[in-house]
């Protein structure tokens, strides 16, 4: 008779029932004793177990000393099948397949490029994946852990009990894994960790597809998701329109109860809102998970998981393929720059700075009391630059807009002296987090080239745009935060004072075509007392609407891509509310549906004319007619395309109609006024120039033909030229 627990295996024993057993299989399963098989099965609520072959059941007798731990002889198991085992204890009897009897099912090689940092796919075999093992379906659990002295799962499969089902370590790699046969699509579950100090955590998925949302915080498996084909998403780059619909999809619209719309209610009310008004692309704030609604899921605790707010990951990613469907392209907010203390998130996941840099001085957020990631762990890079690729691959996705990338390049970024750690050169750059961002642009282009990744960064740090070959951060487009925040101070101002302000006007065009700038109208500037859109334009209400229009109207003219943030197309007159839904009863009033129409006619004109988008990002697509005229508070440039395509743009920023407006032109011929936005289907007072001017011999400007105009009171007017034959 061998020895069914010989001593070299007590401790752990004794662990498994504090849930602190490290090497699980080790002891658990099938193993040959003196020449003999011994299978020992666990499991701490039964007080007999049996396990069954194909001939009969064979008693695996309690284990002397540690209650819940069975263990005996078997003759005539050959091992090339699972083992599956009876447990009975005083609530019953069941059935169930042995875990700890199934081989690894890891691969030495993923192991080897995760902690090497350089793993795209780690969506693949960490967290919980549905395979087969050993002829079984169930579930695979993989969690990165290094420091943990031991792991378990926490599920439904175990009734919530963390001495149940501990996890198998894969040294030096820092992963633990589990497969757990039978386990079916939406199965809760977590992780409980023992840290170093013996005290016990429990921690959500962080690679989980599908996640609870706000007290409720466990992971849910998800159902498996093959890979969108390539052809589905909608190529862009510097030459194609590109005009973006910001949403927030928790306040774009709501139930009268105030419940929010799910994933398939928005396909059907929003996309085909955003197709009738001409923009080209959807732009979601952050869909990962997070738990506090007030952060607009710029705190996410799930990474890898849409947010359960609105539906299951099937939801989502019916929602981006209707999204294709209708010729919209998806862009998602992506937010790799920081990450909240959520005890069930990723804060100290191990009881150690895992994810997070260790100091404060680099690891902490004084801005928004969150945790930076800590970009020179190589496992940290493998996990975001993984998630960036998941979310085109799982769900089509066509581009990342990446949030707070100023936050990630500097150090001393909102700290005072003494508060930040130089980097190893003495300077203020965070090197780390640059070799990120070179390295998740590389990988996103390298494996989906239509795709595209932009930036909101701040400064003016060089390159952001530049591939990350040459020297650059490698994004497709960054936004001009720049000339927002110009024009609208400028917009915001009294036109009696414009004047002595026209160059927040004109100075964004002496960097213009530094980078591939999109021009954002973003939720930043419709929140904490910025006021809306519209409440920033002075003057009483028919001056605010005309000062809108003529200013939405210059910015889908100026050289870039254009941003909308939802509620500014309608001239949503209060602050924006992730409460409730936009203000939808404006539409009622005249001036609201005709700001409305003035974004749908110039998305139509934007998109539909070469002139005003294919050279966005190229100094060969603007020319100043007519830059230094402060004292009238006007503008007027053309916009050209390669094949010779010309539209000029008069901008008018005083109330003031302005007759016999001399103007040069570039070239001879007819003046057809496309846009103006002082018409009166938009609200305006229908001052203009019936329909269009021809041109004049008379050289003006340094030009050798003009125009004469009639320049309507703050108003901007849109002339496309056509040659005079």
């Amino acid at each position: 008779m061998p020895n069914l627990l010989p001593s070299d295996l007590s401790a752990l024993a004794d662990a498994l029932a504090t849930a602190s057993c490290d090497d699980p299989f080790r002891l658990l399963g099938p193993h040959e004793v003196e020449d003999v098989l011994v299978w020992r099965a666990w499991m701490p609520a039964a007080h007999s177990a049996e396990l069954l072959t194909d001939a009969d059941a064979v008693a695996l007798p309690p284990v002397p000393g540690h209650p819940g731990l069975f263990a005996g002889e078997v003759a005539g198991y050959d091992g090339s099948r699972p083992g599956r085992l009876r447990f009975t204890s005083d609530s019953g009897t069941w059935e169930t397949h042995d875990p700890f009897s199934l081989p690894s099912t890891l691969e030495a090689g993923d192991l080897y490029l995760f902690n090497e940092g350089t793993h795209q796919g780690v969506h693949h075999w960490l967290g919980a994946q549905p395979m087969t093992c050993a002829g079984l379906e169930g579930y695979r659990f993989a969690v990165w852990a290094p420091n943990a002295r031991s792991a378990s799962l926490l599920a439904d499969a175990n009734g919530w009990d963390a001495r149940v089902h501990p996890m198998r370590r894969h040294a030096p790699s820092g992963v633990w894994e589990l497969f757990l046969p039978g386990v079916e699509a939406a199965h809760h579950y977590k992780y409980a960790l023992t840290l170093a100090s013996g005290e016990r955590v429990e921690k959500a998925d962080p690679v989980g597809a599908w996640q609870q949302n706000r007290q409720q915080t466990a992971s849910l498996t998800a159902p498996p998701l093959p890979p969108v084909p390539a052809s589905s998403r909608r190529p862009q780059s510097t030459r194609d329109p590109v005009s973006i619909y910001e949403v927030h999809a928790g306040s774009w619209k709501r139930h009268p109860d105030g419940s929010y719309y799910s994933y398939d209610e928005l396909a059907d009310a929003l996309i085909g809102y955003v197709v009738d008004l001409g923009f080209t692309h959807i732009q979601l704030m952050p869909i990962a998970e997070h738990p506090f609604d007030g952060s607009w899921g710029y705190q996410p605790t799930g990474l890898f998981a849409p947010t359960s707010r609105f539906g299951e990951p099937a939801a989502f990613r019916r929602f981006v393929s209707r999204c294709h469907d209708a010729g919209l392209g998806v862009l998602l907010d992506w937010v790799p720059a920081h990450f909240p203390e959520d005890e069930h998130g990723l804060a100290r996941f191990d009881g150690t700075a895992l994810y997070e840099h260790a100091d404060p001085r680099r690891g902490y957020h004084p801005d928004w009391n969150t945790l930076i990631y800590n970009y020179a762990r190589h496992e940290v890079r493998s996990f975001l630059v993984s998630n960036a690729l998941m979310w085109l691959e799982r769900y089509g996705i066509d581009g990342l807009r990446v949030d707070a990338v100023a936050s990630m390049l500097y150090l001393d970024y909102s700290r005072g002296d003494g508060e930040w750690l130089p980097n190893v050169h003495g300077g203020r750059e965070n090197l780390e987090a640059v070799a990120f961002l070179q390295q998740v642009n590389t990988a996103l282009y390298g494996a989906h080239p239509q795709a595209v990744s932009v930036a909101e960064e701040s400064t003016d740090w060089p390159g952001v745009t530049r591939a990350a070959h040459q020297g650059g951060l490698g994004f497709g487009f960054k936004w001009n935060m720049g000339w927002m925040n110009d024009t609208l101070s400028y917009m915001s101002r009294d036109p009696v004072y414009r004047s002595h302000h026209h160059g927040e006007l004109t100075f964004g065009l002496v960097y213009a075509f530094d980078e591939n700038f999109i021009l954002p109208l973003s939720h930043d500037e419709v929140v904490h007392g910025k006021r809306s859109i519209l409440g920033r334009m002075p003057g009483d209400r028919w001056q605010q609407f005309a000062n809108l229009r003529a200013y939405y109207a210059f910015m889908w003219t100026h050289p870039g891509k254009k941003l909308l943030f939802m509620g500014a197309e309608f001239a949503q007159s209060t602050e924006w509310n992730h409460d409730t839904e936009l203000s939808w009863h404006l539409l009622a009033h005249a001036e609201h549906r005709g700001a409305q129409q003035l974004v749908r006619d110039l998305n139509a004109l934007y998109t539909g004319e070469a002139a005003l988008h294919a050279l966005d990002c190229d100094a060969r697509g603007f020319q100043w007619l007519k830059a230094g005229d402060a004292q009238g508070s006007t503008l007027a440039y053309a916009r050209c395309g390669e094949a010779g395509e010309l539209m000029i743009i008069v901008c008018n920023f005083t109330p003031v109609v302005r007759e016999g407006y001399r103007l040069g032109v570039p070239k001879r011929g007819y003046y057809r006024e496309r846009i103006n936005s002082d018409a009166a289907i938009y609200g305006g007072g229908n001052v203009g120039n019936a329909g269009g001017v021809w041109s004049e011999d008379t050289a003006s400007d340094g030009q050798p033909a003009s125009v004469s105009l009639r320049l309507a009171p703050l108003a901007t007017q849109i002339f496309q030229w056509a040659p005079e034959a």
